[in-house]
C-alpha cells in the first residue's frame, strides 16, 4: 500500500478502489434491473417464474452434484411416503 501526508493512506489510490466499487456497483444495479425485466416478461406470458428460477438454480450446479442430490431427495421423500 502506498503511504502519503494524510496520515499514512495512499489517497489517491484509496479514491480510485472506491470509485471502481461504485461504478460496479452501479452496474451490478443495471443489470439486476434487466433481470428483473426479464422476469416480467416471463410472468407476463404465462411462465412459472420459481420454476424458472429453479432451473437456472440448478444449471448452475455440476451435473453430477445434481445428479446426487437429487437420488437424496428421491431416497428422503420415500422414506416419507412422499413419493
Amino acid at each position: 500500500m502506498e503511504t502519503d501526508n494524510n496520515g499514512g493512506v495512499a489517497a489517491g489510490e484509496l479514491r480510485q478502489f472506491i470509485e471502481r466499487v461504485e461504478r460496479l456497483e452501479e452496474e451490478k444495479a443495471a443489470l439486476q434491473e434487466d433481470i428483473s425485466e426479464v422476469f416480467s416478461e416471463l410472468k407476463g406470458r404465462g411462465y412459472e417464474v420459481k420454476a424458472v428460477r429453479a432451473i437456472l438454480k440448478l444449471r448452475k450446479q455440476d451435473p453430477d452434484e445434481r445428479q446426487e442430490a437429487e437420488a437424496i431427495l428421491e431416497l428422503y421423500m420415500n422414506a416419507l411416503g412422499m413419493a
